[in-house]
């Protein structure tokens, strides 16, 4: 679904926010484009309303989503490797067998090394900060941590059968923002709606969170 914003150059769909300018050119058709930074551009011609672009925006919402998530699979496919806020450029060297950083830069073995470096930071870095915030709720039930890839969730709280499914994409993400849906989650164990209370009690953990979820979205 789409949401339009009429006050700043912005819209949602499904769970992303996309960000897009507009150019006014002496054009007969209008064109959409997804630029390096993930940005949508639109060419316009001088004579189209602002409502008209919002609503072709709306009409063509469907080639758009699928413009701009082949944009950020190419985007990650730049050669950096994503760990906790910060992008790594990666080097292959069969001769070691352990993940070294330096500075801006990775160096692992393989793919299939760095693949396992992967999942196993997902395990150590979510049990690590899923320790820590439990220490923001009391009574909080014990509930098993599952971890997989997901394409329009950061994480799931299954009340019924105690667990927490959180993507596996989170570890891309800086820590704040890991714990931001750790919490989020842990949370629906005492709200299951996404009501003012639930938001209370987010908001007694973490004060900022409107501006967390904010970049999570990007």
């Amino acid at each position: 679904m789409i949401k339009l914003s009429s006050d700043s150059m912005k819209f949602k769909l499904n769970d992303y926010i996309i960000e897009y300018e507009v150019i006014r050119k002496d054009n007969k058709n209008l064109y959409f484009r997804i630029d390096e930074n993930c940005k949508l551009v639109i060419t316009a011609p001088r004579f189209i309303t602002d409502d008209e672009i919002r609503n072709l925006i709306t009409k063509n919402s469907g080639a758009i989503l699928k413009m701009y998530e082949d944009a950020l699979q190419r985007k990650e496919r730049n050669g950096l490797f994503w760990y906790l806020g910060n992008g790594y450029e990666v080097t292959f060297d069969n001769r070691i067998t352990e993940i070294k950083f330096e500075d801006n830069k990775i160096t692992c073995h393989d793919e299939d090394a760095l693949n396992k470096f992967y999942n196993d930071e997902c395990l150590r870095v979510f049990n690590e900060e899923i320790e820590i915030c439990k220490n923001c709720f009391s009574e909080l039930p014990d509930f098993d941590l599952k971890i997989r890839k997901m394409r329009t969730r950061w994480g799931v709280c299954n009340t019924k059968t105690k667990t927490i499914t959180l993507n596996s994409e989170l570890l891309k993400k800086d820590i704040s923002l890991i714990d931001y849906v750790i919490i989020h989650e842990m949370t629906h164990f005492f709200e299951g709606n996404h009501g003012k209370h639930f938001w209370e009690l987010v908001s007694m953990a973490i004060p900022d969170y409107k501006e967390r979820r904010k970049k999570l979205r990007y």
